[in-house]
C-alpha cells in the first residue's frame, strides 16, 4: 500500500491545567476554578471521549491540578468559594455579601448569564462597577432570596451539559429560574462533590480500555528553561532587560520527579509523554526529560522550525522527531498550530458543522499532500478554557468533530505513544531551539519589569531558604513544605498575569497566591517574611487595551497617506494585548483605531496578514447596524446595513481602503453617535468562518459626539 492511500494519523492532546491556589498554611483554596473546570470542562470531555469506543485522544492533566483534585475529595482543603454558597443566605455577613457580588458573576456573560433571565437580572442589578465601596452600597439592594438565588445561579451555570445530562436534577433547577430553597443549593453543591471524586476514575477507566492516553507536566507547571537559568531566555530574546540570573536546575529536576509520583499516584503508571509547561523547552533539559522516564515531548511547530538547520520546510512538521542533547534522546511531536489554535479560539463563532467541516477539510488535505509512512499531525490545545464560549459548552461541536475523524476514509485517531511505538524512522534535531509555544520565546513570562520583579523575588526567597536549611537539625517535614511553596512560586501562571499582555478580573488575586507562596516559605520555618512582600507587584493602571478617543480627527482615508497625525486623538484598541487566560497566535490584525469629527466616523484597522475574506463591524448602541468589509469580484467594498439585515444603499458615505489596512467613514446622521454612549465589536472572517473577535468579549464602549466632547476636546 502506499503511503498516499493510507490514513493520516491524527493525535488530538487536550491539555488540562490549574495552578495552585491553596494557601498551605490555612488549607484553603482561594480560588475555585478547579472544581468550576471539573464539573464544566474536564467531566464534559472524557464523557464525550468515551460516547466513541473505537476514538483515540490524548489528555495531559498537571500534577497540580490532580493534587488540588485529590486534596478536595480527601477533605484535606476548603474551597472559599464554596464556603461561601455554603453558607446560608440569610447569614451572609456584609464582607461576604460584597465577595458574592464581585465574583459570583466571574462566568463568561454571553453564554452562561444572558441565557437565564433571573441570573442576567441579578447582573442588572449588581451592575458593571466592582469597586469595593459601591458594592457596600449595592449589598443592601439584595434581599435574602436575592443573594441564595445567586449563590445557585453561579454554581449552576459552571455545569456542563455531561452534569447535566447525569443529573436531570440540574436541568428542573435551570427550568424553575428562581427562588431556590436552601436544600436545593447544597444538594448543586453535592454534586459538585460527586463528580469530582469519580473524574480521575473516568480518565482512568478509557486509560485502561485503550482509548485515552494521559501525559504529564512538570509538577507546578514551570518555566523549565527560565527555571533552569533565567538568561537561557536571551537566546530568543537577545534584547530584552533580565532579572539578576536565577539559576536552579535541581528545581527542575524536582518538578520532574514529583510529576510522575503524583501521576503515578492518580492513574497507576507513570507517564510516557509530556507536555512541557507552555511548550517551553532547552536542549539542557533533554537529559533530565530521559531521567524522569520521559520518553516524548510535545511542543510547537515554532519550536520545530527554528530548531532545523536549512530554515522551514512545513511538511517536515508532520512526523515524529528524536532529539540529541549531550549524549542523551527524547522523542518529540510537534503541534500543527492554526488547525489547533481555530479549535481553541474559533470553533464557537461558528455552528458545530461549520467548524467540524473545516477542521476536517484541512486535515484530509494534508492526508492528500504529506507522504512516508512515518506521517502524523499533532492537534494540541487548551482543553478547558474554550468551552465557555459556546452556548452549549462544545457538546455538538466535539460530537459531530469526532464522528467526522471516524468517518474520514483519510483519517485515523492515534495515541501519542502507539505512534511513537510504530513509527522507526524518526528525524533527527541535534539543536533544538530554546522557546516556548507562544512566539517561540518566553516575552510572556519574563523581560517586563513585573515579570523581572518576580523571579527577582523567587531568586532571594531560594536562597534565603537554602541557608535556613543549613540547619541540620530541622524537621525533615518542614523542609519538604517549605520547598514545596519556592516549587509553587515557580509555576507559570503568576507571571502570565505581570506585564501588559494579559489582564482579567482575577490578576489581583494571581499576584496575591504567588506573594502568598513565598511568604509561606518563611513562615513555615519560623521566619518574619521580607516586608516587601506584602506589596503587590501587579500594577493595574499600567495596563489598558482600550484609549478612548480624546480630541476630534478627520483623517484621510487612504491606506498610503494616513499618517500620525491624522488619527492623533483617535481612539485605539490594542489587539495584540489579550484578555483571556489563552494565547491566540497569528492574529490577523494588530491595532485598531477610532474617532469622529462633527460630520463622520472614522474606522481604521491595521492588519497583520491580508489572508481574509471579511470584517464585520457591529453596531451595538446608540443604534443597531453593521457595516461589512469584504472581497467582492477583486474589489474591496464596504456596506451597511440595518439592524434587520436590509442593506441600506450609502456607499457614497463610505470609502474603503485595502493595503495592510482597512478604512471607512460613514456620517454621523446614519449611526446617531450624537446620542452618548457608544459601543462596537469587531469580527474577522477567513476561509468563510469567523476568526477573531475584538474584544475576546463584550465590547469597545466608549462616549460618542456630545456638548461636553466639543467643549472638552478640542485641539490648536
Amino acid at each position: 500500500m502506499s503511503a498516499a492511500s493510507q490514513t493520516l494519523p491524527v493525535t488530538l492532546l487536550w491539555h488540562m491545567h490549574q495552578p495552585y491556589y491553596v494557601d498551605p498554611q490555612t488549607k484553603m483554596a482561594l480560588m475555585p476554578w478547579v472544581r468550576f473546570h471539573a464539573v464544566k470542562g474536564y467531566f464534559d470531555m472524557i464523557t464525550t471521549v468515551q460516547r466513541f469506543p473505537e476514538l483515540k485522544v490524548n489528555f495531559n492533566f498537571t500534577p497540580v491540578l490532580l493534587r488540588q483534585i485529590r486534596e478536595m475529595v480527601e477533605d484535606e482543603v476548603v474551597d472559599l468559594w464554596e464556603s461561601w454558597a455554603r453558607t446560608p443566605a440569610s447569614d451572609l455577613n456584609e464582607d461576604q455579601q460584597c465577595s458574592l457580588l464581585e465574583n459570583y458573576f466571574k462566568i463568561n456573560h454571553e453564554t452562561c448569564i444572558h441565557p437565564y433571565p433571573r441570573y442576567a437580572q441579578l447582573l442588572n442589578m449588581r451592575g458593571a462597577d466592582t469597586d469595593r465601596k459601591v458594592l457596600r452600597q449595592t449589598a443592601n439592594l439584595f434581599s435574602v432570596d436575592d443573594y441564595r438565588d445567586l449563590q445557585v445561579w453561579y454554581n449552576l451555570a459552571w455545569c456542563g451539559f455531561a452534569a447535566c445530562q447525569e443529573y436531570p436534577e440540574l436541568n428542573e433547577l435551570k427550568k424553575k429560574g428562581k427562588g431556590f430553597t436552601e436544600e436545593e443549593k447544597h444538594r448543586l453543591l453535592d454534586i459538585h462533590q460527586e463528580i469530582l471524586k469519580v473524574l480521575t476514575s473516568r480518565y482512568q477507566q478509557s486509560r485502561e480500555s485503550g482509548n485515552v492516553e494521559i501525559t504529564t507536566t512538570p509538577y507546578f507547571h514551570p518555566i523549565m528553561p527560565l527555571v533552569y537559568d533565567t538568561d537561557f531566555g536571551k537566546r530568543a530574546m537577545p534584547d530584552r532587560e533580565f532579572p539578576p540570573r536565577f539559576q536552579a536546575p535541581d528545581d527542575v529536576r524536582a518538578h520532574l520527579m514529583n510529576a510522575q509520583k503524583e501521576h503515578e499516584l492518580a492513574f497507576g503508571a507513570k507517564a510516557r509523554g509530556l507536555w512541557p509547561s507552555e511548550g517551553s523547552v532547552a536542549p539542557e533539559l533533554i537529559p533530565l526529560f530521559e531521567e524522569a522516564g520521559i520518553e516524548y515531548f510535545c511542543t510547537d511547530e515554532d519550536v520545530l522550525f527554528n530548531s532545523l538547520p536549512n530554515g522551514t520546510d512545513h511538511l517536515e512538521l508532520f512526523q515524529p522527531w528524536v532529539v540529541e542533547h549531550d549524549g542523551k534522546e527524547v522523542g518529540a511531536f510537534f503541534r500543527e498550530r492554526p488547525l489547533s489554535d481555530f479549535i481553541g479560539f474559533n470553533a464557537a463563532r461558528n455552528t458545530a458543522e461549520q467548524s467540524s467541516d473545516h477542521l476536517i477539510h484541512h486535515l484530509e488535505h494534508l492526508s492528500d499532500v504529506v507522504q512516508g509512512p512515518e506521517r502524523m499531525v499533532c492537534l494540541a490545545l487548551d482543553g478547558e478554557n474554550a468551552w465557555e464560549a459556546f452556548m452549549d459548552g462544545g457538546e455538538a461541536f466535539l460530537e459531530i468533530f469526532y464522528q467526522s475523524l471516524l468517518k474520514s476514509t483519510k483519517l485515523e485517531t492515534q495515541r501519542l505513544g502507539d505512534l511513537w511505538d510504530r513509527n522507526e524512522a524518526k528525524a533527527r534535531i541535534k539543536n533544538l531551539h530554546t522557546g516556548s509555544w507562544i512566539s517561540a520565546n518566553f516575552d510572556i513570562w519574563i523581560g517586563e519589569k513585573e515579570e523581572n520583579q518576580g523571579w527577582d523575588w523567587i531568586r532571594k526567597t531560594r536562597a534565603d531558604l537554602l541557608g535556613a536549611l543549613e540547619n541540620d537539625d530541622l524537621d525533615p517535614e518542614l523542609r519538604e513544605r517549605a520547598w514545596d511553596e519556592i516549587y509553587a512560586a515557580e509555576g507559570s501562571d503568576w507571571f502570565w498575569w505581570y506585564g501588559p499582555d494579559f489582564q482579567n478580573e482575577s490578576d489581583m488575586l494571581f499576584d496575591g497566591l504567588f506573594r502568598k507562596h513565598l511568604q509561606n516559605a518563611y513562615l513555615i520555618l519560623g521566619q518574619k517574611p521580607p516586608d516587601y512582600l506584602d506589596y503587590p507587584i501587579r500594577n493595574k493602571s499600567e495596563v489598558s487595551a482600550l484609549v478612548e478617543p480624546t480630541g476630534f480627527i478627520s483623517p484621510a482615508l487612504d491606506s498610503e497617506s494616513c499618517g500620525f497625525f491624522d488619527w492623533m486623538g483617535a481612539g485605539y484598541f490594542d489587539i495584540r494585548q489579550q484578555q483571556t487566560a489563552m494565547f491566540q497566535s497569528d492574529r490577523i490584525a494588530r491595532d485598531l483605531y477610532f474617532g469622529f469629527d462633527q460630520n463622520a466616523f472614522y474606522f481604521r484597522l491595521d492588519l497583520e496578514s491580508l489572508y481574509l475574506d471579511k470584517v464585520v463591524v457591529q453596531w451595538l448602541k446608540p443604534s443597531a447596524f453593521s457595516i461589512e468589509t469584504s472581497l467582492v469580484n477583486g474589489d474591496w467594498i464596504s456596506r451597511f446595513f440595518r439592524a434587520d439585515a436590509e442593506e441600506k444603499n450609502v456607499s457614497e458615505k463610505i470609502v474603503t481602503g485595502i493595503g495592510g489596512r482597512v478604512l471607512w467613514s460613514i456620517l454621523l446622521k446614519e449611526i446617531h453617535l450624537d446620542e452618548g454612549e457608544a459601543a462596537f465589536r469587531v469580527s474577522v472572517y477567513r476561509d468563510g468562518v469567523e476568526t477573531e473577535n475584538y474584544p475576546e468579549k463584550g465590547a469597545i464602549e466608549f462616549h460618542g459626539l456630545s456638548p461636553e466632547f466639543s467643549r472638552t476636546n478640542w485641539f490648536i
